[in-house]
């Protein structure tokens, strides 16, 4: 797959100096807030909102179609997945019909997910003028997760994060080396996306602006490209 775009090329660079989690992974830089962005990026957010407090229980999010990703895999937050929001958001964008709901797993007597934001997505190859449009840049930072090798016996092993030699930790990030350990290389996962906690108050807290917030916990193998 040809990396046309600057911002593409910024990732293969970035890729090549780091060597390690950071090569499977690109996010967009913060630019100067312009007038308006606060304000459109608190619409979105205010929509999030609606669409949080709808499913807070993680049982009407499975009602309405979401399926868990990876429920197998050990992860810090579980992205429950609407596959038909996912595909109409290559094309258009709409706050209301997020790709995907966040939960992180509770334990204890009743273990079940604690729902504590929403994703939005955009194709892989969108431009970052494409993303501002829909999210702003000086507000949040999108990410892709790039450059991974899926192990050929991924239902058998906790490949997705932590794995020394696969998935979203791993030292392959060429199709070359994946190949060679047997592997399935995967340009990108699902392209673009873009985390939002509308339960926070503090507007950082809300868009997790810092790659803490956006590392390969949030990753999503498998999701149709």
């Amino acid at each position: 797959m040809v990396l046309g775009s600057a911002l593409q090329a910024r990732r293969v660079l970035a890729a090549d100096a780091a060597g390690d989690e950071s090569a499977h992974m690109v996010m967009t830089m913060l630019r100067t807030k312009q007038p308006g962005d606060q304000a459109r990026a608190d619409a979105v957010a205010a929509e999030a909102k609606k669409v949080a407090d709808r499913y807070v229980d993680y049982h009407m999010a499975l009602s309405d179609g979401f399926r868990i990703f990876m429920p197998d895999q050990p992860q810090k937050v579980y992205h429950f997945v609407k596959d038909e929001a996912l595909e109409a958001s290559r094309e258009s964008f709409d706050a209301s019909r997020p790709s995907a709901l966040l939960y992180e797993k509770t334990e204890g007597e009743k273990p079940g997910y604690r729902l504590v934001g929403v994703m939005y997505t955009d194709r892989f190859g969108a431009s970052e003028e494409e993303l501002n449009d829909r999210v702003p840049l000086s507000i949040a930072r999108w990410h892709e997760h790039v450059n991974l090798c899926v192990p050929s016996d991924e239902q058998g092993r906790h490949w997705l994060a932590g794995d020394p030699q696969f998935g979203l930790s791993g030292s392959i990030t060429t199709q070359q080396a994946c190949t060679a350990a047997g592997g399935r290389f995967m340009t990108h996962l699902a392209g673009w996306m873009v985390h939002v906690y509308p339960f926070e108050q503090d507007h950082a807290k809300m868009w997790g602006a810092g790659m803490g917030d956006d590392g390969p916990r949030a990753s999503m193998p498998g999701m149709k490209m």
